[in-house]
């Protein structure tokens, strides 16, 4: 007797041989294809490795510990990238850091996807205008998955992977995947353009340059003999 994908029964001369040969009590034959035992073994045996710098990192770690639980659905995190297929970028990543992060990847064996985790991974949020942030990491990496937030709790997370194992299975399939966009509800937008826009100011480039080189030693305000900081027009006083 066997058993097709729709879960009909159905009579098959092979497969009764096979039963024959393989005559033991208590013995079941499963036969399937090559490609769908891998792409179950892909999208079900995730190892992550976590990419945390900032608060998402403990979010993260809430996601893999008892109560969430990851592991449960196959998602392992390990300390190497050498072993891992999924890089979860939780936090903020610097200029400076940026190329220790595509080192990392270009360490990760092939195939393997990235997490963008938190409003900071995505798009530098409250410290994209900062001279030293990377405005997303999706500008030296490829993101498979955006998970919004700030940070994101572990259900999210959570639905994160979901979505990447549902990505997996449909690229094993040959089916078109469309790539993720960058969220937008819910993140904070700047008043300030971005470092290099074409709309933003020189003023801001002078207040900011202001600020760092009148800053006391703490590096918590400026010292109390600072010149005025450059403003834009419509700040003026008048």
């Amino acid at each position: 007797m066997a058993v097709n994908e729709s879960g009909q029964r159905f009579h098959h001369a092979v497969y009764e041989k096979f039963e024959a040969v393989a005559n033991f009590p208590g013995l079941d034959l499963l036969f399937t294809t090559a490609d769908k035992v891998l792409t179950w073994g892909s999208q079900n045996s995730l190892w992550a490795f976590p990419m945390a710098t900032s608060c998402c990192g403990i979010e993260f770690m809430a996601t893999a510990a008892s109560r969430f639980d990851t592991e449960r659905i196959g998602t392992f995190t390990r300390g190497t990238p050498r072993q891992c297929d999924v890089m979860v970028v939780a936090g903020t990543i610097t200029v400076k850091m940026a190329p220790r992060v595509r080192k990392l990847w270009d360490m990760m064996p092939e195939p393997k996807w990235c997490i963008a985790m938190g409003s900071c991974a995505i798009s530098g949020d409250f410290y994209r205008d900062i001279y030293s942030v990377v405005p997303g990491v999706d500008t030296f990496i490829p993101v498979d998955v955006y998970v919004p937030g700030c940070p994101p709790n572990p259900d999210a997370l959570l639905l994160g992977f979901k979505r990447l194992q549902e990505k997996i299975q449909a690229r094993r399939e040959g089916r078109w995947v469309e790539p993720d966009k960058r969220p937008i509800d819910g993140m904070r937008v700047p008043s300030i353009p971005r470092i290099g826009a074409p709309d933003r100011l020189p003023v801001f480039d002078q207040a900011q340059l202001h600020n760092v080189l009148h800053m006391d030693p703490d590096g918590r305000m400026l010292r109390p003999d600072a010149p005025p900081m450059p403003r834009p027009p419509e700040e003026d006083p008048e």
